[in-house]
Order: C-alpha cells, then structure tokens, then sequence
C-alpha cells in the first residue's frame, strides 16, 4: 500500500475531512480484535536533502493503517488498529531535515504514531513484510529538489529567487569569529558541517553573485578563522570557513541572515575564566552533549526534546509561546536550555527533578509575592523567649555578631542583661536580643524560627578555641681577634770602654742590668791599677754604683712598641757603641654566645606578652621650680628587657600566622658625665609577621656583622727596606665577628571541642 500527500502544493483536502473520515474508521472497528499487533521499535534514516525515512518494526504485518496532517503545529499521525506500543522510550529525537522527532502512545485498541516536522513538507508510506516506511522530504522546493538531482545540467535547473546579497566577518568579545551571511530575502534552506579544520555552508535554494566568489583573509581578526572562501555549488551556494585552531560552531538563523559562530574551544572549555572578567559567577555545564539543527521551531517542541535528554520533569507555563531556529553542534543540553532561555527571554527554576520554565517577568513576580507572604508571615508569628548560655565565648561579643553594637545592651556591672529591638542582624523585625556578663547568658525574644537560626549558630560559635605555644630562641654570638707587633730600637756612642752584651725581657730591666754591670767593672778595674801601684783605690763602690748613663727614652731612635704586651729586649755595649733593641707583640682570642629562651602560650588569635629583665637607674637635672637657679637632681629609671609580644591564628590547613614583636635589650656600659654615670643599652629588635607550619623552626630574623681593622705606624723610608725595615715599623690588626639569630616554633595544643 502506498499513499502520497503533497501538503505544500496545497491540493490536500481538508483537515476536518481526514478527521471525520478518521472518525468513520475507527468507529467500524470491532470492539475486540481477533489478533494483537505489538510496535517493536521505531528508527529513522537520514537520505539526502534532508530526507528521512522513519522505519516502524511491528510483531506482524499491519493493515487498516490510517494517516493524516496538521498544519499548525505540522504534523504526520499514523493510527495502527488493534497494535499496542511496545516502544521503550516515549519520544526520539530527529532533527534532520524538515522531521523534528518520532512519537507514539497507545490507547482505544490501537497504536498513534505521530513524527513532528519543522514546517509542512509531502511525504510517503509503504509496507515491507512486518515494516512500515514513512519517507518524509527534506522539505526543500521544486527547484531546489532538481538542482539536487541534476547538478550538471543548467537546463534542468530551477532558480528559486534567492540570492547571497553580502558576506560580513567580526570579531567577538571573546575572541570567537561571527560570520553573517545576508540574503535578499526569507526562507533560506542553509545547511552547516565540519570537516575536520573546516566550516563547510551548503545554501541550497540561494545563488551567489560574482562580486561575491572570492577568497577573504581574515587573520588579522586574531579568531580561530583563517580564510572565508565563497563559490557556486549545484546552483546554490557554498562558503568554506577555513581555521587554525581548536573550535566549536555555532549557528543560528534570523530573517534575511544566516549567523555562523567560530568559538575557540579554549574559550568555550574554559567559562571560569570568561566570567570572573564579567564580574559574574562561573557557569558549569556537565549535561549530555546534544545537537540541534533547528529552524523555526516552536519553543514548546525544543522543551520536549530537552526534557527527553536530559530526563527532567520540565513544566512550561502558559505564556511560554512562540518559535526559534537554532544549529547546536555538541552543546551539553544545559548550555542549550540556558541558550534557548535567553534568546526567548526566559527564566527558570529546578525543584529536584522537576523544572519551572517561564518568562522572567513572570517567575521574578512570582517569587516577589511569595516573599512578601513569607515576610507578612512572620510580622504575624507570636514570639518567644529563650535562654542561651555561652560556655567557651563572651556573650557580648556573640550578641554583637549576630546584630549591631548600638542595638545591643547589657546589665550594667555584668549583672543583668538589657533588651533592644529593631531589625538587625539575624533578628526579624520584632526580634531582641541582650546579654548577662555574670552568668554569661544570651536572652533572645523573636520568632520560633529566627530564634532556631540564632541557637544553630551559637552553637558554631560557642566552641573551645585551641591554643599555641610559642618558644622563641635568640642567639647572640661574637668573634674578636687582635695581634700587635711593635718595636724600639736605640743606637748612640759612649766614652765608657767596658764591652758588655744583655738581654731580658725589656729595656728598662736592660739599662738597669747594664748599668750595674759597668758601675762594677768600673770599681775592680780602678782598685786592680791602685793595688798595683801600692795606693789605696780612689774610687769607693758607692760612688760607682751611683754612676748612670742616661734612660731608655733619651738613648731610643725609634719608639714604637705594644703598651702592655710582652716584649724580648737585646742592649749591646762595645767599642764606644751603646745599641738597644726590643720587639713586643700581643694576639688576643674571644669567642662568646648568649642564648635567650622566652616561652608563652595564649589561646587562637589573642595577643600574648612576656617580660624579663632591669630597670636601669640614671641621674637627670632638672631646673628649680620657683624663683631660685638651683637644678635639682632626679633619678630616672630605663627598662632593659628581653620581651616576646605575639598573636598567633590558626589556619584552616592546621598552619599558625604569628604576628610578632621580639626585643632584647642589655647594658654594653657607662659613660661618665659631669653629674654622674649615664647608662649605655644595647637594642635587639624585630617586627615581624610570618606563616609557619605547626611544630617548625624558622628563623625570623638575623643580623650579621663583621668589623676588620689594619693599623701601620712606621718611620719613613727606614720601615719600607726589606727586613730591616721590621726595626723602624709597628703593625696591628683586629677582626671582630658579631651575629644575632631569632628563631621560632608554634606548637598547636588542640582543645576537646575546638572547631576545626
């Protein structure tokens, strides 16, 4: 059997007809039916220019099968007499060509198949064995069905009357490509494919003008798209958008114009971004991907399809009318609604599993009065009084959290509570709230739910708040050394003839050695000559021991020595010659470390402070009060402490933020002033705020200071001859090593009950 209805020639009769004859037919059917036919399943196959066959498979073969049409919404119903559904899924998805989607309910004894189309268009049905074929055509005219069918042969083709009047290419706000193509007129069948780095636009009923068919270089543009090449194809027209990058197209249809959107696929992958540069939240989408190659359809059939993907409950409302033409390609169906929803102006609202679509104005009205009724609700709700001890908080810290300071009040002298009202915070309007600080007790009058709300987030904020040690260690280490070496160095003539050579540790000890030793000689060599000439000796030992030749200091040339150091001396006496020689040097070592360890422990997020140390006195003067010039001396006192001065705060991660002051002062000396000694203090000090891990060391701070010294004192010409140069020259050097550390380490000390 094969029937065939043209419904856009306009030679199909009426629609009241077919429903009467429909009528007719199925009230000749007998009540109960021999046999029981059962639809298995229900498929479709795409052809070209759009058409498509949809396949119906039954359990046996079918007879008496009856069809018809609707204009508005255009559809094509098959009645199948004495046939149950046996489909699985109540409606499949097409959207190819002029066939929208396939459908099929049961009832009365028989099976209604109804496909639903995007416009009117003809179509076929024939049987094969237990099959039912419904050829349904793309929808696409006379003429351009034979340019279709003859490509190649001019003769046999037909022009529909349109034409590509301009080619427009823009660059979006996110980087995507937006080629508009415009027409000299409605009713353009255009269809979209990708191939591989290709946009491909086949228009089928539209001829392209020769000023038209060219190549354009749109790479300036800085979008996805490369090139927009334009040319003739089978009597229509095809434009190749060629691109060099990742993408996803887009396209949609409004009157005259066909827009087609490139969008990188970096842009469309990554919404987050794209909306923190608008301010708004971040869109996520995670649905099904769908593709919808629409043109105008209504609204409505677009929900339907939506609700089959995405397994919603979806409700329209009344006002929901009206058609759009889409082209999706791989969109998840949430993209798609929230799409749809704002080119329609639109809105909606998810309950679970069902959603509410609707114009905005509508739900924006809606949720307005619910909220007025809610609000006027509550101004009618009678109150309550409840009592909430605070075991860990202050409850006038939790009362000023939870509404504003100038609406709090309290007892005073902590021993009973106040009241105030108003609304504020998380109080209604009738709400009060007050505090007692000798039982530490809130009082809150409200509503029975405002007051639930306030008792839940007491019960977040009354919590045990953990504490920190915090241990604190200050090295303080130094590092001197100092080496002189020095010498004196004295060379005159004398009339003494006496040949003597000492050495000891210095020239003073020398001279005195020396002098002794000559006074000596002196005396036997005078009393050997008078012994031999028989006289008595001339010269008694007094008076040669109080012979002196002179001090070191008036016989020294060069006189450079080490005060206080060691010295080795040589003085040499001979042929009239007095020679003095010391050299002295000195080396110095000190190393020395001081270690300070100050300790405390405060609670999360309140300051702590420990002390140690003096309180060093000095003498000031200070004019007389009065009429007299007399000044009069006070004693003040400076304090000289070690201090530690921390807030340490907890983080979410289990780290402790420490802002922190660490001082150590102590007494380097005096200094001596005309009315007394003024102390000398020596400041360590830092300030600082650091994030350290629970339990580790860091250090916080440190100074490093390092002092070198070379003194040269020499005499002229004489100190730079090689070797003995070292007689006529004094050298010195010092180094001096000083470092401070300041290390510390927080150590959480979890209470039972904190949060976190």
């Amino acid at each position: 059997m094969m029937t065939a209805m043209n419904l856009v020639s306009g030679v199909a009769r009426p629609r009241w007809a077919a429903l009467a004859s429909l009528s007719l037919c199925l009230a000749l059917v007998p009540a109960l039916a021999l046999a029981e036919n059962v639809l298995r399943n229900a498929s479709y196959q795409t052809g070209s220019g759009g058409a498509v066959d949809v396949v119906l498979e039954f359990a046996e073969p079918v007879a008496g099968v009856q069809t018809f049409t609707t204009d508005n919404p255009p559809r094509i119903a098959i009645d199948v007499p004495d046939t149950r559904n046996g489909l699985n899924q109540r409606r499949i998805a097409v959207g190819s060509g002029a066939t929208s989607a396939i459908s099929a309910v049961e009832g009365q004894g028989r099976t209604r198949v109804v496909i639903d189309l995007f416009r009117t268009t003809s179509f076929e049905t024939r049987t094969e064995g237990n099959r039912l074929i419904v050829s349904v055509a793309g929808g696409a005219m006379a003429g351009t069905a034979a340019i279709a069918a003859n490509p190649d042969d001019p003769s046999k083709r037909v022009n529909s009357g349109l034409a590509l009047s301009n080619i427009d290419f823009r660059r979006g706000d996110d980087g995507a490509g937006r080629l508009v193509l415009s027409f000299d007129g409605e009713g353009v069948l255009a269809d979209m494919r990708t191939e591989k780095s290709q946009v491909v636009i086949d228009v089928a009923n539209a001829s392209l003008p020769d000023s038209l068919r060219k190549r354009l270089d749109v790479s300036d543009f800085a979008t996805p798209v490369r090139s927009i090449e334009s040319r003739p194809n089978a009597g229509g027209s095809r434009i190749v958008v060629d691109t060099g990058a990742a993408f996803e197209a887009l396209a949609y249809q409004t009157g005259n114009e066909y827009v087609v959107e490139v969008v990188p696929i970096k842009a469309a992958a990554d919404p987050v971004a794209a909306a923190l540069a608008s301010g708004a939240a971040p869109p996520k989408y995670t649905g099904k991907p769908v593709t919808f190659n629409f043109q105008d359809i209504p609204v409505r059939t677009v929900l339907q399809l939506i609700a089959d993907e995405s397994n919603l409950n979806i409700v329209a409302a009344d006002t929901v009318q009206g058609n759009i033409t889409l082209r999706l390609q791989n969109v998840p169906w949430d993209q798609a609604l929230d799409i749809m929803l704002r080119a329609k102006q639109l809105d909606k609202r998810r309950d679970g599993d069902v959603v509410w679509i609707g114009p905005q104005k509508e739900l924006a009205d809606f949720e307005q009065q619910k909220e007025d009724a809610r609000i006027a609700l509550e101004e009618r709700s009678e109150t309550i009084t409840e009592f909430i001890p605070i075991n860990y908080g202050i409850a006038e810290d939790i009362a000023k959290l939870l509404t504003d300071e100038s609406k709090t009040s309290s007892g005073g002298g902590g021993g009973g509570g106040g009241s105030s009202s108003g609304s504020q915070g998380f109080l209604s309007e009738r709400g009060s709230i007050s505090f007692d600080r000798r039982t530490n007790t809130l009082l809150v009058i409200d509503i029975p739910k405002r007051v639930s709300e306030i008792k839940r987030l007491v019960t977040l904020l009354d919590r045990a708040v953990d504490q920190v040690m915090i241990e604190a260690r200050i090295v303080v280490a130094s590092d001197d050394f100092a080496r002189e070496i020095g010498s004196r160095f004295g060379l005159r003539g004398t009339n003494n003839k006496v040949n003597t050579l000492t050495t000891s540790g210095s020239l003073e000890s020398l001279a005195n050695f020396r002098n002794t030793t000559i006074a000596r000689n002196n005396e036997l060599a005078t009393n050997a000559l008078d012994v031999l000439n028989g006289n008595q000796p001339s010269i008694s030992p007094s008076d040669l021991t109080a012979v002196t030749f002179g001090t070191i200091d008036q016989a020294l040339n060069v006189n450079l020595p080490v005060n206080g150091a060691p010295s080795l001396g040589l003085s040499i006496l001979a042929l009239g010659l007095e020679i003095d020689l010391e050299l002295s040097a000195l080396q110095s070592e000190g190393r020395g470390e001081v270690i300070s360890n100050p300790r405390v422990i405060t609670s999360n997020q309140r300051e702590a402070i420990i002390r140690q140390g003096d309180e060093v006195g000095f003498v000031t003067i200070a004019p007389q009060q009065g009429g007299t010039s007399v000044p009069i001396p006070n004693v003040q006192f400076k304090d000289v402490l070690l201090e530690l001065k921390v807030t340490p705060t907890i983080t979410q991660d289990g780290r402790v933020f420490l802002a922190m002051a660490i001082k150590k002062d102590e007494v380097s000396g005096f200094i001596d002033t005309s009315i007394g000694q003024v102390p000398q203090i020596q400041k360590r000090e830092v300030t600082t705020a650091v994030l350290v891990d629970n339990g580790q060391t860091v250090v916080v701070g440190g100074v490093y200071e390092f002092k070198s010294r070379e003194d040269l004192s020499k005499v002229p010409f004489l100190g730079d001859i090689p070797g003995l140069g070292a007689l006529f020259r004094k050298k010195g050097r010092s180094a001096n090593k000083a470092e401070l550390l300041i290390f510390v380490t927080p150590q959480i000390l979890r209470s039972a009950g904190a949060a976190g």
